[in-house]
């Protein structure tokens, strides 16, 4: 049987997982409804954030695809994975055209000598510019050194969502059929009958996880033949060599799996029986083979501490809330997400390595749902020191804005030592790039979404370290802290607010030391939330106002993340998230402040 082995890049929203699930639908993979984005947090906030297997048949050929995230926080899944497939189809936005993250797959695509399969997806858009993307991405090719044979790329003209392809702009179509025909015509089969007949190489690009079957190493067959119950050898690029034993052994058929005796050369499988299996190792058969290339994973950016809650209200809605059973999660986390690193030798906190704020907030969003009851400390970056050169890590930041935004945008950006490298009109406003350190881009996206009133677009991604800008100065609001434990009135959220933003509502149970707003002014303010109106028997038209209170700042996770002051911590629990100061007390704070 001939295999086709293909990946599905793309930004965030540009229609990867759609395209995708359509592709099974019509081939009678799945059901119609049925998605790749199987996680609920994928399903409620409408990404992707684990790559995916599954497969279609068409015309006799077996089409292995992987559909992968989008985000730039997630990278790292989508660079193994273009190191195991023979093409890419880069789906662009026909209105948005390349986004950053476009360039940032793309680029891996064009090193690793792919040649990919340009599809201008969402074409049937009112704002759709389909000559202006091709335009655009003929230009990111160019930029990025693309090959003449590179250059030389198929374009597909797509609607995803109602599962549409076609060659040329004028041709009528009402399936995905062009875009299969092109597959089968451009993608070189994925192996050959020399291949076939050499001795077993398999190479893991992703790792997954059962609670029956422990470790799973999903890879491609580079050569040979792989059999349940094979005994094999198991090679890192360092030469170092242990022995392993092949459990059961799993193919895809659109997204499930299923279990098979053997597999041929060319092939994705999903391999249990080795628990210590890592990514970018080489499972062979004989110790004197050579190992295949390594797979590099992006190093972390940021890092924070994972502690034991031990707020006031610790315990009340968490199953899982001691040092042990955090410790065990982490652990087992870090069987399948390659792109954290924990640090387990302190007892009192875990430190935790990730590739941005979203990729901790996804981790702490599943512990969460669990029923884990935790802490995390400020995100800070990691700084890095090369030959006496201290480094820090650089995000490229594109924002599109309207034109009489751009004013404010430009501004805090300048504060944060962000430079502008383009700015270029677009049809609804400006398009922007910055260079900016991640240290000082922490925390930007809350303050973004109100200065563009919920009207810009930014994206992000990492170009890598570069020498430390030194000291930055973010315009950071005060913290209005709780002096008392109770239940907030409204009379006295009522008064607060003129002072700032609240992040709570009244009749919501506070502690002494609970974050519950923000001050304008800068200082920390001390408040009591719980301070009713005194009331007597004298009644005024001029002093009985109507309490009117604004709606609450809601703190979810990546804006607590984002908020959050060195001296405070944000907590974590099934049920509520909260901010607080590490110091409870007025007095433990001023002793604090005085050692430091």
């Amino acid at each position: 049987m001939q295999i086709r082995n293909i990946a599905i890049i793309a930004h965030v929203d540009h229609g990867k997982t759609t395209l995708t699930n359509k592709l099974m639908q019509q081939t009678g993979m799945t059901a119609s409804g049925v998605s790749m984005d199987s996680n609920v947090i994928e399903l409620e906030r409408g990404i992707t954030i684990y790559s995916k297997n599954t497969s279609v048949m068409y015309n006799g050929v077996k089409i292995n695809i992987v559909d992968t995230p989008g985000h730039a926080d997630f990278g790292s899944e989508v660079e193994r994975v273009l190191r195991s497939i023979d093409s890419v189809l880069l789906v662009v936005d026909a209105q948005e055209g390349p986004m950053p993250q476009t360039k940032f797959v793309l680029k891996k695509s064009l090193q690793l000598g792919l040649k990919p399969i340009v599809v201008i997806n969402k074409i049937d858009k009112p704002a759709a510019r389909v000559e202006w993307t091709l335009e655009k991405v003929y230009e990111l090719f160019l930029d990025l050194g693309a090959s003449n044979d590179q250059l030389n790329f198929t374009t597909i003209y797509a609607i995803a969502r109602q599962g549409i392809a076609k060659r040329n702009m004028a041709d009528q179509s009402d399936n995905l059929n062009p875009l299969l025909d092109v597959i089968l015509e451009k993608v070189k089969p994925a192996s050959s009958v020399k291949q076939a007949a050499l001795p077993l190489r398999i190479q893991p690009f992703n790792l997954a996880y059962d609670n029956f079957i422990g470790r799973l190493a999903i890879g491609r067959i580079y050569e040979g033949m792989v059999k349940q119950a094979d005994n094999v050898i198991i090679k890192k690029s360092d030469g170092e060599i242990r022995t392993g034993k092949i459990g059961k052994l799993f193919t895809f058929e659109g997204i499930n799996r299923k279990e098979v005796k053997q597999a041929q050369a060319g092939d994705i499988v999903m391999i249990a029986g080795l628990p210590n299996i890592d990514i970018g190792e080489t499972i062979c058969l004989t110790a004197d083979q050579e190992t295949l290339p390594a797979i590099l994973v992006d190093q972390p950016t940021i890092s924070l501490n994972f502690l034991v809650n031990n707020s006031p209200f610790a315990g009340r809605d968490g199953k899982y809330v001691t040092s042990r059973q955090i410790k065990e999660r982490l652990q087992k986390e870090l069987e399948v997400n390659v792109g954290l690193k924990i640090d387990f030798t302190d007892g009192d906190y875990y430190k935790v390595y990730g590739r941005g704020e979203l990729h901790i907030a996804i981790l702490l969003e599943n512990m969460r749902r669990e029923g884990f009851e935790l802490q995390v400390s400020q995100p800070t970056v990691i700084i890095k020191e090369e030959n006496g050169v201290k480094l820090e890590p650089f995000e490229q930041v594109t924002i599109d804005v309207p034109q009489e935004l751009s004013g404010v945008v430009i501004e805090k950006m300048a504060k944060r030592k962000g430079l502008m490298k383009e700015m270029n009109p677009e049809h609804a406003g400006v398009r922007m790039v910055f260079e900016i350190p991640a240290r000082g881009f922490l925390g930007y996206g809350n303050e973004f979404m109100v200065d563009t009133r919920g009207q810009g677009i930014i994206c992000t991604h990492m170009v890598g370290f570069k020498p430390h800008v030194g000291e930055i100065f973010k315009s950071e609001l005060g913290s209005m802290v709780s002096m008392v434990s109770g239940k907030a009135l409204a009379f006295s959220l009522w008064n607060f607010q003129a002072r700032g933003t609240l992040y709570i509502g009244a009749n919501t149970e506070v502690y002494e030391g609970m974050v519950i707003g923000n001050v304008a002014k800068g200082n920390d303010l001390e408040v009591n939330p719980v301070k009713g109106k005194q009331l007597t028997n004298m009644r005024a038209s001029g002093t009985d106002e109507a309490i009117k209170l604004i709606p609450p700042y809601d703190i979810t996770l990546e804006r607590g993340l984002g908020i959050m002051k060195e001296d405070e911590y944000l907590e974590v629990t099934s049920k509520h998230i909260r901010l607080r100061k590490i110091y409870l007390t007025k007095n433990d704070r001023t002793k604090a402040g005085r050692i430091k």
